[in-house]
């Protein structure tokens, strides 16, 4: 499965800041050795379901431990059988692409 997540911890800090809160939550992920990515608004996980969701959990706690309230968004994309679709969907959308389509 493909998860998309997006953790938002409350700030404490003046500016509204939430890095180092959303650092340790990143951290979490790419300590756990499943593949994955991070861009601007999500980070993206690929694994089973127990392990991937355990990872999420993982992250939200990181996230608890400094902030009094955590939000989370997440979108699955469950697809027994399939791997490696962190970069295979977005490859056939790139050969799509410069096919003219």
């Amino acid at each position: 499965m493909l998860v998309a997540f997006s953790i938002s911890p409350m700030s404490n800090d003046p500016d509204g800041s939430v890095t180092e809160a959303v650092a340790a939550a990143v951290k979490v992920v790419r300590d756990s050795g499943l593949p994955c990515e991070t861009n601007a608004m999500f980070t993206n996980i690929e694994g089973d379901w127990d392990e991937v969701m355990a990872v999420v959990k993982q992250a939200v706690d990181v996230v608890a431990e400094s902030s009094p309230r955590v939000g989370l968004v997440l979108k699955a994309d469950i697809r027994p059988g399939h791997t490696g679709q962190l970069t295979a969907k977005v490859q056939r959308i790139e050969e799509a692409l410069a096919d003219g389509q």
